[in-house]
């Protein structure tokens, strides 16, 4: 049926298509024509075409299909968009692959033997991929990609503002797990012969002309090697006053992190924000009059004129060791990147207390948690009370929509959700908190005293920034359940 200017013109995001329609158009085809196939009637298919008046191209796809073609007019955007919706991202380069031989394809679904995977995993093909799945990850501002192999599936999930999502790949992307993992193995810099134990490497990408680090961590499974890409970049890093803080809060962390001795604590779970709170505190008093060293597990940001170390245990490098290292250094001021034992602990005590300030983190629900966590790994409670001069607690909240104000649109991936900010809990060390730390009185005991003297909790903070439209109330639920 020919064109004309009258042709349908359709909202494609709203039209749910047949997946039974794809088979009978290859993705390879869709993706080299640009064209979305939208429903099959009969001998007539409807088909998504940005220029529906593209008679040669029709003609093409006519003669190579075997149907009369409807064409329904769509944005360029709308059309690829659904092609990696409903066929999964570089469907085109896996349904290229799985056009090799059986004997080529039998090779990509081994998960033992080296001899060829080297080879395999430098194919041009497994390379696109793989650059397609990082390239897709930046641009939707994901912090990690998931790639988690099962028995006869593989499953590659994005996080981004802190929630996972599936990314919709080709079914039969489980034939070359194996030659995926082995291609970021070979970027990372990491052993493809070895299997059977954890690794951890970097590697460096620019896309859209951005730098940015990629943290690869290779877990061995029952049915493959799990990956986690954490991707870093450097214009992420925030000033204080772009973390979420408060006026008062800003006034307050600026008094503490001017003290000339004492440790400040920030404290919450994995992936709550505590390293970029502390980067932002260590960025704001570097200059050329001081010395600051770190050690981190691992570095995340490079920060210019601070001296930055990463710990290697297997060698006997750990957080302890380098802190005796440290003070031979003669730092002002030295970050750790986290507190998990007693002997780290009572080391990073005695710094303090012998004139430096040392910023460091603690796995704790809330500020007051650390102070119990302390004492339960063994440190005395007079140290506690003479060297630690606060408790921040924080987590990441998701942040409203500009676009949308939360309703849902392209620009947030109909989450309603675009980006994160954090909210905040000072524990501020005062005369009388110092003396309950010294009767050794229960955490509850010691933040019903800080709210005495005026504590905002991470929900009271929370409900100030749901005043000012900048989050929800279902998002600070999520992330202060234990309130």
């Amino acid at each position: 049926m020919p064109a004309s200017e009258s042709t349908l013109s359709i909202g494609l995001k709203n039209f749910k298509i047949n997946p039974d329609i794809l088979k009978k158009i290859p993705a390879k085809f869709a993706c080299h024509y640009k064209v979305m196939p939208m429903k099959l009637e009969e001998d007539r298919l409807t088909l998504a075409i940005e220029d529906p008046l593209n008679l040669n191209a029709l003609d093409e796809i006519g003669l190579f299909l075997g149907f009369k073609i409807e064409p329904a007019r769509a944005s360029l955007a709308d059309i690829l968009e659904a092609i990696k919706e409903y066929y999964g991202l570089g469907a085109e380069t896996i349904e290229g692959i799985m056009g090799a031989s059986d004997t080529d394809k039998d090779l990509l679904a081994q998960d033992s033997g080296m001899e060829n995977i080297d080879d395999l995993a430098q194919e041009a093909s497994i390379v696109k991929f793989v650059n397609q799945m990082l390239s897709q990850a930046v641009n939707d501002n994901a912090t990690d990609v998931h790639i988690e192999p099962y028995e006869d599936d593989v499953r590659i999930r994005y996080r981004m503002d802190g929630i996972l999502y599936d990314l919709p790949i080709p079914r039969n992307i489980a034939y070359f797990k194996s030659a995926i993992v082995s291609r970021i193995k070979i970027m990372a810099n990491l052993d493809i012969a070895e299997r059977r134990l954890p690794q951890d490497g970097r590697i460096k990408i620019k896309v859209s002309g951005q730098e940015m680090d990629l943290r690869v961590s290779i877990l061995p499974t029952q049915f493959g090697e799990s990956v986690d890409i954490r991707i870093l970049i450097s214009s992420m890093l925030y000033s204080l006053e772009n973390l979420g803080l408060s006026p008062c809060d800003i006034q307050e962390l600026e008094k503490l992190i001017k003290k000339p001795h004492g440790i400040i604590f920030v404290t919450g779970p994995t992936g709550s924000g505590k390293t970029t709170t502390l980067y932002a505190c260590l960025s704001k008093i570097n200059n050329k009059d001081i010395k600051i060293i770190t050690i981190e597990d691992p570095i995340e940001y490079q920060l210019k004129g601070i001296t930055q170390m990463q710990v290697h245990p297997k060698i006997g490098f750990d957080f302890a060791a380098g802190l005796r290292s440290m003070l031979r250094h003669d730092p002002d001021i030295m970050m750790l990147g986290e507190v998990r034992d007693f002997e780290t602990a009572e080391i990073t005590i005695r710094v303090a207390l012998t004139g430096h300030l040392v910023f460091s983190t603690l796995h704790t629900n809330d500020a007051a948690g650390g102070i119990a966590r302390l004492l339960d790994i063994g440190i005395e409670p007079y140290l506690i009370a003479s060297s630690v001069e606060c408790f921040i607690a924080q987590r990441l909240v998701r942040v409203i929509c500009l676009d949308c104000k939360g309703k849902g649109c392209e620009s947030c991936k109909t989450t309603g959700y675009k980006g994160r900010t954090a909210i905040y809990e000072f524990l501020i060390m005062t005369d009388e908190i110092r003396e309950m730390i010294l009767k050794r009185l229960p955490s509850g005991r010691l933040k019903n005293k800080a709210l005495e003297s005026g504590m905002r909790t991470l929900r009271m903070d929370g409900m100030e920034k749901i005043k000012k439209g900048i989050t929800t109330i279902s998002e600070i639920a999520r992330v202060t359940k234990e309130e």
